[in-house]
């Protein structure tokens, strides 16, 4: 098992009885996926449906906890305090209370934890492995000695193998929709609860239109953060994470369909590389269910 500690992570706490509708109301996820699942995915959208913030949903005991983002933490507090209005929720920043890592590659019988201990699946992808959220009373860094200790490049090299995004590394909060960055191949948004804030941009995305941009996987090129990806001559998109030679990056997926037909090189730093083929593939057939917007 390899463990890699994510000190830039922050955890909210939410008790009270109206917890659950609260967020239910506004987060992109269905929150009764919580009766059978430890964990979920979601966002908090705004009103033109694009991600305001990108989090993880845990049950921990009565309450809920929230892990996202260091610097989320204080705004997303803030956001969540307004909509509560005058809902039986309390909601603590309880970061310093916590260490926040990922366990990946785990064997059997490995990852046990001790009682002060959170250890969910990571509900984005199988291959991320486990998410911890220790409390710093405990003693689990006595409970997982035989882990491998692991750098943040080794957990971003085991994200991107896995094709997911996060928010401010590979897109932009208060800038992307949650289509892009790939909330509905994770199951990290539901078309089926209802209302939440900027849930009929979402509906509409998904159901009439073809998504022409999207955060993908690829190989190849002289890889830097936030160096351009070309079709050709033309700039289709800016690479994010880089790790152990690949690389993620929000991309116009549609020109690199269109370059792939013409025969046009896809470069990065004036190097070729290669596109995820499912993720093109992927586009090709969301085509051929309905004709693009304009």
């Amino acid at each position: 098992m390899r463990l890699a500690l994510l000190p830039d992570r922050g955890v909210l706490r939410l008790s009270g009885p109206d917890t659950v509708k609260l967020l239910q109301g506004i987060i992109t996820n269905d929150m009764q996926r919580l009766d059978e699942a430890p964990a979920l995915h979601a966002g908090l959208l705004s009103a033109q449906g694009k991600i305001q913030f990108d989090f993880l949903v845990v049950k921990a005991a009565d309450d809920l906890l929230i892990e996202t983002a260091r610097t989320s933490v204080a705004p997303l507090k803030q956001r969540l305090e307004m909509y509560k209005l005058r809902a039986a929720v309390t909601i603590a920043d309880v970061s310093a209370d916590y260490s926040v890592a990922a366990a990946w590659d785990i064997g059997a019988g490995e990852g046990q934890h001790s009682a002060h201990t959170l250890v969910f699946p990571d509900p984005r992808a199988p291959g991320l492995g486990n998410r911890y959220l220790a409390s710093l009373s405990s003693n689990w860094r006595r409970d997982l000695a035989n882990a491998e200790a692991a750098t943040r490049a080794d957990y971003d090299a085991a994200r991107i193998r896995c094709a997911i995004a996060e928010a401010g590394s590979d897109f932009a909060l208060g800038d992307t929709f949650p289509h892009e960055a790939n909330y509905d191949l994770m199951g990290s948004v539901s078309f089926r609860k209802g209302c939440y804030v900027g849930q009929e941009v979402v509906s509409r995305m998904q159901h009439k239109t073809v998504v022409r941009k999207r955060v993908v996987r690829f190989t190849g090129g002289a890889l830097t953060t936030d160096g351009e990806v070309r079709a050709g001559d033309a700039v289709i998109g800016t690479i994010g994470t880089v790790a152990a030679g690949k690389a993620l990056a929000l991309l116009r997926i549609d020109r690199v369909a269109e370059a792939l037909d013409k025969g046009q090189p896809l470069t990065a730093g004036g190097a070729g590389i290669e596109v995820d083929p499912e993720a093109v593939e992927r586009y090709r057939r969301s085509v051929a269910e309905r004709p693009q917007s304009p």
